[in-house]
């Protein structure tokens, strides 16, 4: 799964990066602590070319009466994608890119203690994680999304058993449907060497935490190197 996540790219540069033009309510950056229920960046297709646009982190269904009227969807997964009532409609029709500097999962200790895990791209790039959105709302639609995920990859399976499904630039079109049908081939783990992780501080257990040194590797001891899981 992805519970929490982090973005430092510049809006400009992300605009670049994904050839899309940016909305002018975007969420602040850098955040060193996305978590669900907050605006995240989303890149959605969009008649010949594509938005960078802000929406709200947990997938809506149509039916939900309220926010609070169902489970909190932040996350799905891609074995189910295209059957679940809930997102089987936006799996054929509204895919989007959501990206991210990295991502954190937890591991228990002994004693049932968190320790958080910050995961990025081996060679330091953005990530792309695929995601679906729905607009909710009559009153005032929001659009909402939700991140795809998929089974561990080896690397990852050594911290936990689901991953979010992380895209190649070349496998963008495909995803956001600019190049014709086929996505449906993209939903699987990650190749081995894509990703690589650390250790990190205790503090981003809280979702309030903030700042660069939420990412930074954690020693626990000044004479370590980060322990492995």
């Amino acid at each position: 799964m992805c519970g929490r996540f982090a973005l430092t790219l510049p809006n400009d540069a992300m605009a670049r990066l994904f050839a899309a033009s940016p909305a002018n309510d975007l969420p602040a950056l850098p955040n060193y602590n996305i978590c669900p229920t907050n605006p995240v960046h989303v890149i959605q297709a969009q008649g010949d070319g594509r938005q960078l646009v802000a929406m709200r982190w947990g997938f809506l269904p149509q039916w939900y009466q309220s926010e609070l009227a169902g489970p909190l969807l932040i996350n799905a997964r891609a074995e189910t994608l295209a059957q679940k009532p809930a997102f089987a409609e936006a799996c054929r029709t509204r895919r989007c890119l959501i990206p991210a500097t990295g991502f954190y999962e937890w591991v228990k200790d002994g004693d049932g203690k968190p320790l958080p895990w910050y995961i990025q791209a081996s060679d330091g790039t953005p990530l792309a994680f695929a995601g679906i959105w729905q607009s909710w709302g009559q009153q005032d639609p929001q659009k909402t999304c939700a991140i795809v995920t998929t089974a561990a990859n080896q690397t990852i399976s050594a911290i936990h058993h689901r991953m979010p499904l992380v895209l190649e630039p070349q496998h963008w079109p495909l995803w956001l449907g600019e190049a014709g049908k086929g996505a449906a081939a993209l939903m699987q783990p990650g190749p081995e060497g894509q990703l690589q992780m650390h250790r990190v501080a205790p503090q981003v257990n809280s979702n309030r935490a903030a700042g660069p040194e939420l990412i930074e590797p954690f020693y626990e001891d000044a004479d370590e190197e980060p322990a492995q899981p």
